[in-house]
């Protein structure tokens, strides 16, 4: 058996959302439960979560934005991988939604959570397709110097996580 790999860039207009692609189990009820998850996670947050479904082969989604329903949507179709999500979001971040993302009882994996440029990693049989994995940004090309890492702490002190 043959297995075609393809790159699907995800949409993300000048990189102005957060990511997050995952993969699931019942989609009839995970879609809605998944988005009423970031809703109570997260007061304010905009969002949209839209979920594949092998039977019957549609994609299913719930928003609470229009441009973010027709990005998710469209990011998922693209995709094609059955039971695989993506939930697009502003107003918050990964690490606000995750913890309760992944202890969802039908979540079964998290691919990338992130607002960088993302390529996912699609792998296609004669049966359907599977997310093999998720290019996230560019590759690095350095390691950080002591002016860097400084600026980083910085920076993540200004946002509230303190290190030292």
């Amino acid at each position: 058996m043959a297995v075609k790999t393809i790159a699907v860039k995800i949409k993300n207009p000048d990189i102005k959302y957060q990511v997050i692609i995952g993969q699931a189990n019942f989609s009839i009820w995970t879609t809605d439960n998944l988005f009423m998850t970031m809703l109570t996670t997260v007061p304010g947050i905009k969002c949209a979560v839209a979920m594949n479904e092998a039977v019957p082969k549609l994609t299913r989604v719930t928003a609470n934005d229009p441009t973010l329903e027709k990005l998710a949507a469209e990011n998922a179709l693209a995709l094609g991988a059955s039971h695989a999500f993506v939930i697009m979001m502003e107003n918050a971040f990964p690490i606000n939604v995750l913890p309760h993302i992944k202890n969802h009882p039908a979540v079964c994996n998290i691919f990338v959570a992130s607002a960088n440029y993302l390529e996912v990693i699609v792998g296609e049989t004669e049966l359907g397709r599977a997310i093999l994995g998720v290019v996230d940004g560019n590759s690095v090309t350095k390691i950080e110097t002591a002016a860097q890492k400084k600026e980083r702490r910085e920076l993540a002190e200004k946002i509230g996580y303190v290190v030292e």
